[in-house]
């Protein structure tokens, strides 16, 4: 598994190289044209601009995997071993939500913006919107082979325990605090707040 990783990071470093590339390309190119021959490429702007936010999620992918992130270890170094432990799987859990909520929101929209152009490009907009999808789908497995990468059958007990048991607290929350606003209109379920009084 580790070396298919390491060869789709590789992929993703040629991927990213190459953006940074073309976005030189359009940038300088608009450059020179704008004031050298005043005429420019118009579509410069908006995919250098797609190209650099690509960019940046690939990168943040290839950062997860080689664990270049920032953190900070100043509560975390105080506990016992335990400790540690469970908050190693608790900041795991968290990204795996986090990826998550950043695939399931990113394909929404991806779908709503479908059939939207682009205003200079013409092209859709879901491309723009996929690459939450994209990178969702990637760092996702990649944080969960993290978590369960020790090997020691605790440390995957702990881990699934951890997550069931917010599963369960989760569930519990929306029972008593979830409102069925299923196939409703917002302004059924809650009442705009223009409308309320002062």
């Amino acid at each position: 598994m580790d070396a298919v990783l390491r060869r789709y990071c590789r992929l993703l470093d040629g991927l990213i190289a190459a953006c940074l590339a073309a976005m030189v390309v359009l940038v300088f190119g608009n450059v020179v044209l704008r004031y050298g021959f005043n005429s420019g490429i118009s579509v410069s702007e908006e995919l250098s601009r797609w190209l650099f936010v690509w960019l940046t999620f690939m990168g943040g992918v290839i950062g997860l995997r080689e664990h270049a992130h920032l953190g900070t270890d100043m509560l975390v170094g105080r506990l016992g071993p335990l400790g540690k432990k469970i908050c190693l799987v608790m900041a795991y859990v968290l990204m795996l939500l986090m990826c998550w909520m950043l695939f399931s929101g990113s394909l929404e929209q991806t779908k709503i913006n479908w059939d939207v152009s682009a205003p200079s490009s013409g092209a859709s907009m879901a491309w723009f919107y996929a690459v939450g999808t994209a990178l969702g789908g990637i760092a996702g497995p990649v944080i969960f082979g993290q978590l369960i990468a020790g090997g020691t059958r605790a440390d995957v007990f702990v881990g699934y325990a951890l997550g069931g048991g917010l599963m369960l607290a989760a569930a519990l929350v929306a029972a008593f605090l979830a409102v069925n606003a299923e196939r409703r209109s917002l302004e059924s379920v809650a009442a705009p707040l223009a409308l309320r009084e002062a």
